[in-house]
């Protein structure tokens, strides 16, 4: 446990330290609208897009979309709790399985950080 031995509030140690250092109101909200329509953009996007619906096995995505550029390793399956999940990687998006199921399925674009899912592996 913590104990603080100084009166001095935290907010006031922070801001001290530079760590809680206030923003203009309008920098902040500018990065806040930039990530909000950028969030908005990709959903849309992915609205528009015939991605796999979630619970589809992977023979009917298979079957559907193709084979995929890549099958990557599998990461968990350890216990209940954490379920193995499988990602399969096509040209527009990435799916993701918990064991042969559909639970995800994402564009694979720069706006996101799956942009070079493979390198993870």
């Amino acid at each position: 446990m913590v104990k603080f031995t100084s009166s001095l509030p935290i907010v006031i140690m922070l801001a001290a330290a530079g760590l809680a250092a206030p923003q203009p109101a309008s920098a902040a909200q500018s990065r806040t609208e930039h990530g909000d329509s950028l969030l908005i953009h990709r959903v849309q996007q992915e609205k528009d897009m015939n991605l796999p619906p979630r619970g589809l096995s992977m023979a009917q995505v298979e079957k559907t979309w193709g084979a995929p550029q890549r099958k990557l390793s599998p990461r968990g399956g350890d216990t209940k709790k954490h379920p193995q999940i499988n990602r399969w990687e096509y040209s527009n998006f990435i799916v993701y399985f918990e064991h042969s199921h559909v639970i995800h399925a994402v564009l694979n674009t720069p706006a996101g950080n799956n942009t070079n899912p493979a390198a993870v592996n």
